[in-house]
């Protein structure tokens, strides 16, 4: 068992489960909710700062966040990934069908985790609003804190390939002053001459190194082998990236990892 991550049910698999009963029904969010003039609420990843409850506030750990959008609120607490359904209503939120995982994570801190449970559940906040930050009021007068997550940039980022899997091991970095990517393809070595334009990228042909890995390898490396010499599509939202070939050929990865 992974002495990260223990879980506390029995089960093989994390369940979702009500945190807090559901009250009465929901006019669903249409996606486009705002606070005011400020910065859109909706279609955001907000990173969570900070949770102050009974006059006590605690600092959030890497990874909690939270995104509204399609009348759906979806984040995590820290540890725990949760779910909800989501009306914004002028300067008004409410969450409600709060459905979480049951994890217990070592190198979290669960103190923080309930409390920021607690405060998100099934609650109306009042929004608030200042640039890049969101303020969430509870009638009770707690507070969650955030900030709008940035994009991970494309170019310096060292992009893990997630689909096709290829066991993690291929991946891609970008520099746009060099005008090259360069990587693995999960058993190969690749590099190639890439020009960013317009929400395009056109690579020329791959020059790669010529091992013979498994089966399963191979065949994720020829998908990706696809997506040269030639013109991609390609978008990032947040830490992901996705990448569409005029073949009809799409690659997904993420940052960091």
């Amino acid at each position: 068992m992974d002495r990260q991550k223990q879980r506390i049910t029995l089960t093989a698999a994390a369940m979702l489960v009500p945190l807090m009963a559901a009250c009465g029904s929901e006019k669903a969010d249409s996606g486009s909710g705002s606070v005011g003039a400020g910065q859109p609420v909706t279609g955001v990843r907000w990173n969570v700062d900070s949770v102050t409850a009974a006059g006590k506030t605690q600092k959030a750990p890497t990874g909690a966040h939270v995104t509204i959008d399609k009348g759906r609120a979806e984040g995590s607490f820290g540890c725990n990934n949760f779910g909800a359904r989501a009306t914004v209503d002028g300067d008004r939120i409410r969450l409600s069908q709060t459905m979480a995982t049951e994890m217990a994570c070592a190198d979290k801190p669960m103190a923080f985790e309930e409390t920021l449970a607690r405060t998100l559940s099934d609650q109306e906040f009042k929004a608030r609003t200042d640039g890049d930050r969101l303020t969430l009021t509870t009638e009770q007068g707690d507070t969650v804190r955030l900030t709008k997550a940035e994009d991970a940039p494309l170019s310096g980022t060292k992009w893990t390939v997630t689909t096709p899997k290829a066991d993690g091991r291929a991946h891609l970095t970008f520099d746009e002053k060099k005008g090259t990517v360069s990587g693995s393809l999960g058993c190969n070595k690749v590099n190639a001459e890439a020009t960013v334009r317009d929400g395009d990228i056109t690579l020329g042909p791959p020059a790669t190194t010529r091992m013979m890995c498994e089966d399963s390898l191979m065949a994720d490396e020829k998908t990706l082998l696809r997506l040269f010499d030639g013109k991609l599509k390609y978008g990032v939202d947040h830490q992901t990236l996705t990448l569409t070939s005029e073949n009809g050929t799409t690659v997904r990865a993420v940052a960091g990892q």
